[in-house]
């Protein structure tokens, strides 16, 4: 979303030199009753100057600077998700049950010797499906399905600020083939806390570089930067660092690398004096 502060409008061309008008007549009549013929020349000419000039300013074009600023932010990240799943399959659904929950037993023990707390280990419900195998004849008939028992699967999830930590056990933790566990690790999702501040950081140096390309180009133009007429901010962008992750039109928020690199533009708009 873009945000937009504006300064505030002029009268029209004409509702002004209605003004100056009227301010001439007025002196006019003034002078009329209390100047001599001389005198009253002499003022009708100040005042034809006065007004001239008026409405030369009125009608001089007033110039603008367009720029566009850029501020970036390589950071780490602090925290890390990490998720994997254990299945086991058997014929007989109790059976399958009981050998699962040695297998979490297994897996909670592993992790806890290799230093995640136990409060840390957060194990989603058990999943059961029916296994079917399909049949069909030798000229290619469908002939329905047969049992062929249950599959139960129970994922596991790990947050932890441990970063490093929980990298080196996500690479690891095919130790566990060896207990005749079989786990699937899935790649660990890198996070920020301090979003909020960061974005702050970057809108302030977004904001002084697109200032310091105004003053430059009204320096090269011979001209003095005036007043902000508006200002709007670009979308926030997170990507992994020499990833070449192109920006999207909604906003990048990578999670794949711990490395990242933090970037939003501002687009402002200066008077020229």
């Amino acid at each position: 979303m873009f945000q937009t502060f504006k300064n505030p409008l002029l009268g029209g061309f004409f509702g002004t030199m209605m003004k100056y008008i009227d301010i001439l007549i007025k002196l006019l009549e003034i002078m009329t009753k209390n100047l001599s013929p001389i005198l009253f020349a002499l003022a009708i000419i100040i005042a034809s100057v006065v007004l001239g000039n008026a409405v030369i300013n009125r009608n001089r074009p007033q110039g603008t600077i367009n720029v566009t600023g850029l501020g970036e932010s390589n950071f780490t990240s602090n925290l890390v998700v990490w998720e994997g799943n254990f299945t086991r399959e058997s014929f007989d659904l109790k059976s399958a049950y009981a050998d699962l929950e040695k297998d979490k037993k297994l897996v909670s023990e592993y992790l806890i010797s290799k230093g995640i707390p136990a409060e840390k280990l957060i194990f989603n419900a058990v999943n059961t499906n029916p296994k079917y195998q399909q049949n069909y004849s030798n000229d290619g008939r469908y002939l329905g399905q047969t049992f062929d028992g249950y599959s139960l699967n129970q994922s596991l999830k790990i947050e932890s600020t441990e970063v490093e930590k929980v990298e080196k056990i996500s690479r690891e933790i095919t130790e566990l083939l060896n207990q005749g566990i079989a786990f699937y690790s899935q790649a660990p999702r890198y996070y920020y806390t301090e979003l909020e501040s960061l974005k702050l950081e970057m809108i302030a140096k977004a904001t002084e570089d697109a200032r310091i390309r105004a003053e430059r180009i009204a320096e090269n133009s011979k001209g003095d930067l005036g007043d902000l007429i508006s200002a709007n901010m670009g979308i926030f962008q997170i990507t992994g660092q020499n990833s070449g992750e192109d920006y999207s039109w909604g906003g990048t928020f990578n999670t794949a690398d711990k490395n990242k690199t933090a970037s939003i533009t501002m687009k402002l708009v200066f008077e020229v004096d």
